[in-house]
């Protein structure tokens, strides 16, 4: 006695894949490829503002610690522009009075930007404030 058996069971080796499961999975590459692509460009986008930000804190660093060796810590603001490599950054500064004690509190603060964001970072620092000197560079006396 024969038995029978399905076309599916026989080893065919001519048989390739279904018009289904070619469509199926052209369906799933149609879903992962962008999605991949995205996480791509957000990895690219997180990579560059990590570097940007990292160099905009050196030049702020870089920026207060000449203003404080020029001694230009007696203006209230100032603003210019420094550059870290081939990248231009503007930077303000300001001194106010720090509400803690009879001090000075200097902040420099960097601009910069990325893919059409723009962010900034801050540093800042105390300062005794000034008393006054006469020409020769005595402190004068106060009554």
């Amino acid at each position: 006695m024969k038995s029978f058996q399905s076309p599916r069971a026989t080893k065919d080796p001519r048989r390739g894949f279904t018009l289904v499961e070619v469509l199926a999975s052209l369906l799933l590459m149609a879903i992962v490829i962008p999605v991949a692509m995205e996480g791509m460009s957000v990895a690219s986008r997180v990579g560059v503002l990590g570097q940007r930000k990292a160099a905009a804190m050196r030049v702020a660093e870089r920026v207060l610690n000449e203003l404080m060796i020029e001694e230009q810590t007696q203006q209230n603001s100032s603003s210019g522009t420094a550059g870290d490599g081939d990248t231009s950054y503007p930077w303000t500064m300001r001194v106010e009075n720090w509400s803690e004690d009879a001090m000075q509190q200097m902040t420099v603060t960097v601009m910069f930007s990325v893919q059409g964001g723009t962010y900034e970072v801050s540093v800042t620092t105390l300062l005794p404030t000034t008393t006054p000197t006469d020409e020769t560079g005595a402190i004068a006396a106060t009554q």
